[in-house]
């Protein structure tokens, strides 16, 4: 082997590692403290102070979503379930104040045909926001309704 081959290997192999070492450092979530009364979730930062995250099913049982917080009684939230479309939602508590998109990781696999390349995150005031599916790249699918984050303040950013 020379060593222009020899170096390019340590090179490769040093990159690898470190990935590989980052990836981990960022799925190991820390221990939960026992004085914490928040729940350890990959959504802690945006977790409102006032509850937790809990996974519920869809309202047809294909899949599963997370309510994040405490919903109010007779709010706009109250009266949205997960699994609703965006349309089913805009007609039934109207239409948000804001909104953002932005891609998933799994934007980037080829032949993945799958609803969640995209998020939608819908916010409403004094209420919280709404995380929508965004369908695929090639413009199937999408637009349901994944999580629901009562947080009157407003701070849902994922």
């Amino acid at each position: 082997m020379n060593a222009k081959a020899l170096v390019c290997l340590a090179a490769a192999s040093a990159l690898f590692a470190g990935c590989a070492a980052q990836k981990a450092s960022m799925t190991t979530a820390p221990a939960p403290s026992s004085s914490s009364s928040a729940a350890a979730a990959p959504a802690a930062p945006s977790a409102p102070a006032n509850g937790s995250t809990r996974t519920v099913k869809s309202r047809d049982g294909r899949f599963e979503g997370e309510v994040v917080g405490v919903i109010a009684p007779g709010s706009k939230f109250s009266k949205v379930q997960i699994g609703m479309e965006m349309d089913e939602v805009n007609r039934l508590i109207g239409v948000g104040n804001g909104m953002t998109s932005n891609e998933t990781g799994k934007r980037w696999i080829p032949f993945y045909y799958g609803n969640d390349t995209r998020r939608i995150q819908v916010s409403y005031a004094n209420e919280g926001c709404l995380t929508f599916t965004g369908g695929n790249r090639f413009g199937g699918g999408g637009n349901e309704l994944i999580r629901i984050t009562a947080d009157p303040r407003g701070v849902c950013g994922e």
